[in-house]
């Protein structure tokens, strides 16, 4: 089976999404076969490098009221507990083109579900930059990726391309909001779903390619 997983690194409710899947694959076990890819998705594409205030820019983008706000914060901290994830404090939103394209790579490495773990962490949880050089690099190091090849890439426009493409090809499906989770390019479950969701899903189109084959 196949499944991709088209987020952006600044969205909370693909944290959600994606541990709420992995829990979901975990109870259906290891007789399904996955192959799992994360692909590229930009909530805020022409966010500038300095970034914006992250209450600013929610009032302005969705109209949130700072009640609305502090009750979303609440139940993202809910939902990511329940799942094992750690939501902290986010006050700023910046630009994640270069970490998508790190992304590409380490798919192209192997480690690319590492890095996007971290990447999850180091801004839901710890409030970093995933568009600072030194944040990204830091982050490579730490899921073995190469430190020097990585900082190659950022200092060039590699893979700028390819990123661009995979996002233009998503948004030509129709996906225009995320987390989007695609099966065996057929199958679309969208939203920081349950476990339990995401789990009948899988268990029920496993199913039927066993019928089928």
């Amino acid at each position: 089976m196949k499944i991709d997983f088209v987020s952006d690194v600044a969205c909370p409710w693909c944290a959600v999404g994606l541990y709420s899947l992995e829990e979901a694959l975990r109870r259906v076990g290891p007789q399904l076969q996955v192959e799992l890819r994360f692909q590229p998705f930009e909530l805020n594409p022409q966010m500038p490098a300095e970034g914006e205030d992250a209450a600013e820019h929610l009032a302005r983008k969705y109209g949130a009221s700072p009640e609305q706000l502090a009750a979303t914060r609440a139940t993202l901290r809910q939902r990511g507990a329940e799942v094992g994830f750690t939501f902290g404090e986010r006050p700023r939103v910046w630009n994640t083109f270069d970490a998508h394209r790190l992304l590409h790579w380490a798919g192209l490495e192997g480690r690319q579900r590492e890095l996007k773990h971290a990447l999850l962490a180091a801004y839901h949880t710890h409030a970093q930059n995933p568009g600072s050089h030194e944040v990204l690099l830091r982050l490579c190091a730490d899921v073995g990726l190469d430190v020097q090849r990585a900082r190659a890439i950022l200092g060039s426009d590699e893979y700028a391309d390819a990123v661009r493409a995979s996002e233009r090809f998503y948004q030509q499906q129709g996906i225009s909001a995320v987390p989007s989770v695609i099966i065996d390019d057929r199958h679309l479950i969208q939203g920081g779903q349950p476990p339990e969701a995401f789990e009948r899903a899988l268990r029920q189109l496993a199913a039927e390619a066993v019928s089928r084959a």
